[in-house]
């Protein structure tokens, strides 16, 4: 038996699992040979040289980062804690690895600092109405800043915004005298529509005289039905003048005879 193949063969086999890497489709491996950048594999199978090569891994996938909730003064002096989600993902791996030291912890960090900084110059009531014009705001300056780093973000969301309990009873009230405040509105709309069309049915009913006894007759008859009591009820003057108006004029005495008679 010849122990120096079996030797060597040890050592090539050794070398061969040292060597031999397998990177997913999602990873990529950042080459480093004796200390200077050399190359970026993968995915797939890749060789690095032992002892001489030394290998990175950096995923590629979108990475969801909760940021914590900060304590923030708004300009308008009101304390809130607000916490986010920043998504991002790596680009350019050999930026990511030689330009900064951990690319994670430093996008949580600066996700975190300029999270303060940009509602620290919002009022309450814009951080409150205006999320979509925060996150874009947001947004764009991480991206900018994360750009040297090989890093796109492509969204941040404002997650809750936790408001001091004499805050939250105060806008309560604000938003109940504002619903107050509509009610009003429509009620007064509704009673002006309704004082046009009542000034549009009395002028109808003006023209044609017909059409007041219909409508007093039409109020009788739906009294008369929903009640079992007896109803006293004034007889307008008009309602009889069409039978005055048609009453015979013979049975009249002459003037001149009644002044007589009376003498």
């Amino acid at each position: 038996m010849n122990w120096s193949l079996i030797i060597a063969g040890i050592i090539v086999l050794l070398f061969l699992a040292s060597a031999i890497r397998v990177l997913n489709e999602y990873e990529r491996g950042v080459i480093f040979r004796l200390g200077r950048f050399h190359s970026t594999k993968g995915p797939g199978l890749i060789i690095v040289l032992p002892v001489i090569d030394r290998m990175t891994r950096v995923g590629l996938r979108l990475v969801t980062m909760d940021v914590p909730p900060q304590d923030i003064v708004t300009k308008d002096n009101v304390s809130v804690k607000v916490n986010a989600v920043v998504y991002f993902r790596v680009l350019t791996p050999e930026r990511a690895v030689i330009e900064v030291e951990d690319f994670l912890y430093a996008t949580g960090q600066l996700s975190q600092t300029t999270l303060r900084s940009v509602l620290g110059q919002m009022e309450l009531d814009d951080l409150l109405s205006e999320r979509e014009k925060i996150n874009s705001q947001l947004q764009e300056l991480l991206d900018h800043a994360t750009d040297p780093w090989g890093i796109k973000v492509t969204n941040v969301e404002l997650k809750h915004v936790d408001l001091p309990g004499e805050m939250q009873r105060a806008i309560a009230r604000q938003a109940e005298a504002e619903r107050e405040r509509r009610a009003k509105v429509i009620h007064a709309e509704g009673e002006y529509q309704a004082s046009e069309r009542l000034s549009e049915a009395a002028a109808t009913i003006a023209t044609a005289p017909g059409a007041l006894q219909l409508r007093f007759l039409q109020t009788l008859s739906e009294v008369a039905t929903e009640n079992n009591s007896t109803i006293v009820f004034p007889l307008p003057l008009d309602l009889l003048k069409p039978f005055v108006d048609k009453a015979p004029s013979g049975g009249d005495a002459p003037k001149g005879e009644i002044e007589a008679g009376g003498a």
